[in-house]
């Protein structure tokens, strides 16, 4: 995937959630940025560790995770193209979590000192990823809500609606089906259940005739109940500059 598709990428996203200008596009479309590959299940940045680039999703998927000492994984977000979802080491020096993909992705580097420069250059560049980071902020407040006080279906109706309203705005829903590449463990290391809860949870949500999930697809088959179980409200996504 050439660069331009990957800036293209960052600005449809910008659009949607902040209104950029043709001007602070121009800015974005000029950033050199260096292209690379990843398989699945690949660190981008390991917690612990001192980036120097920050990452653009161009195509694929990735997560932030924490890992504890027994070796148990919590999933703490999953991240689409368009995003830059390490944006906070610009000023974090340190990672405090991991980075790491979900599916094989193709990924896009911006250095740190492009960005500083470009947040200088551009104050208007630098308050829409200052309110990037505020959606983090939003998001992860609402996955604390869901992992600590919803049932075990309702918490992955609430995921999997999430995925399905972010993806929509880069158009890569279709129908009633989108892509959700997490396997039954991962989807546990979401939820805060276990793999085997998982794909209890998974098989209810298929008999009830509210989803059904396979080979890295959602599909909804009842969209009333989808929304019902999941308690969903997309006010926190903050997918308009009005929000």
């Amino acid at each position: 995937m050439p660069s331009d598709a990957i800036r293209a990428a960052l600005v449809r996203r910008l659009h949607v959630s902040s209104g950029i200008s043709e001007d602070d596009v121009k800015e974005i479309e000029s950033l050199p940025i260096s292209v690379r590959q990843f398989p699945a299940e690949t660190p981008v940045v390991r917690d612990g560790e001192r980036a120097t680039n920050c990452c653009l999703i161009a195509d694929g998927f990735c997560v932030r995770s924490k890992t504890i000492a027994s070796g148990k994984r919590q999933i703490l977000s999953i991240h689409i193209p368009g995003e830059i979802p390490d944006l906070m080491s610009l000023f974090l020096h340190v990672m405090d979590h991991d980075l790491i993909t979900l599916a094989p992705s193709t990924l896009g580097f911006i250095s740190h000192d492009t960005l500083q420069k470009l947040h200088r250059r551009r104050p208007n560049v630098a308050e829409m990823f200052w309110r990037d980071t505020l959606i983090d902020a939003a998001m992860f407040r609402e996955w604390i809500v869901n992992v600590g006080q919803r049932p075990a279906p309702s918490r992955l109706a609430h995921v999997m609606i999430e995925l399905r309203e972010r993806l929509r705005i880069i158009g890569r829903v279709d129908g009633s089906s989108f892509e959700m590449p997490l396997t039954q463990e991962q989807i546990g290391e979401a939820l805060g259940i276990t793999a085997v809860h998982a794909n209890r949870v998974i098989k209810q949500l298929r008999q009830e005739g509210v989803v059904e999930l396979q080979r890295g697809r959602a599909t909804v088959l009842d969209e009333r109940k989808f929304l019902e179980l999941a308690d969903f409200d997309d006010r926190y996504l903050h997918q308009s500059p009005i929000l």
